[in-house]
């Protein structure tokens, strides 16, 4: 466990009682010592206020925090101004995104793709930010084919970026596939494999549509045969998502980072079972 990168992933809080109970979750997070905790954005940035807001309360406990940035709608003048205030509060690792268009939005912005955004960071700041970026092993929902979607990754990796973190799924064949084809390419970054713990099989479905991951049939199934039974569902989602990390380890995954959608018992659950494995 320790020669990998952990990484967990939160999303910024809208209320004063969302932040203190997110502070909760991260305090007992903490104890199983990730690497560092990332935090999202609304579409087209609408909530970069609060992303910048948690990501300092997390350095100041002493923790590694990375905000993502999204550069969809947006101007250079506006993210060089995001890029400043991130220096001047020390932070050094960031997740670089092209981001999804809020409903309405209209395709406007000087930045048209995740590449054009690592390009303008390490422009403006050189080597000061560890670049993150996003890979999906079973191809992006809006790419053309699954060439295009690699040779898209091909361009934020050579643009220079330092290290991938990839959609979640749960067929680890599609991982290897994607990082074979990765490495044919001269791309030799870290792919650290997204997890997506299942606790909810309703709020899952509608997140796997809207961001293109499969459930496997089988998986699916057997998720709907539980219908209400809340603990049954938590019981084979932890199994199956266990064994899907055990293997993607096994394979020379460099790392996981788990989606925890701001909950600390999914995520610790999954870390106790691989601590044992």
């Amino acid at each position: 466990m320790e020669t990998h990168n952990f990484s967990i992933e939160f999303y910024p809080p809208k209320t004063p009682d969302g932040v203190e109970k997110l502070r909760a979750t991260r305090q007992q997070l903490s104890l199983l010592h990730p690497k560092y905790f990332s935090v999202t954005f609304g579409a087209g940035g609408t909530t970069q206020d609060g992303t910048l807001s948690t990501v300092l309360d997390i350095l100041a406990a002493g923790e590694e925090a990375a905000p993502h940035l999204s550069c969809v709608g947006g101007s250079r003048a506006s993210i060089r101004d995001i890029l400043l205030d991130f220096k001047s509060h020390g932070i050094k690792r960031l997740v670089a995104l092209r981001g999804d268009l809020p409903s309405g939005y209209g395709a406007s912005g000087e930045f048209r793709h995740a590449n054009d955004l690592v390009e303008f960071i390490r422009l403006e700041t050189g080597d000061w930010f560890h670049i993150e970026v996003a890979a999906y092993p079973e191809v992006h929902p809006q790419a053309k084919s699954p060439q295009d979607d690699m040779d898209n990754f091909a361009r934020k990796v050579r643009a220079g970026a330092n290290a991938a973190i990839t959609q979640y799924f749960y067929n680890a064949d599609a991982y290897f596939q994607f990082v074979d084809a990765a490495r044919k390419l001269g791309l030799d970054i870290p792919i650290v494999a997204g997890i997506m713990p299942i606790t909810n099989y309703t709020q899952l479905m509608r997140f796997s549509d809207m961001c293109g991951a499969e459930i496997p049939r089988w998986v699916r199934l057997k998720l709907a045969s539980y219908g209400d039974d809340t603990a049954s569902i938590k019981a084979f989602g932890l199994d199956v998502v266990t064994q899907l990390c055990e293997r993607l380890l096994a394979g020379g995954a460099p790392g996981l980072h788990f989606y925890s959608m701001n909950q600390a018992a999914p995520t610790t659950a999954l870390w106790q079972r691989l601590v044992k494995a």
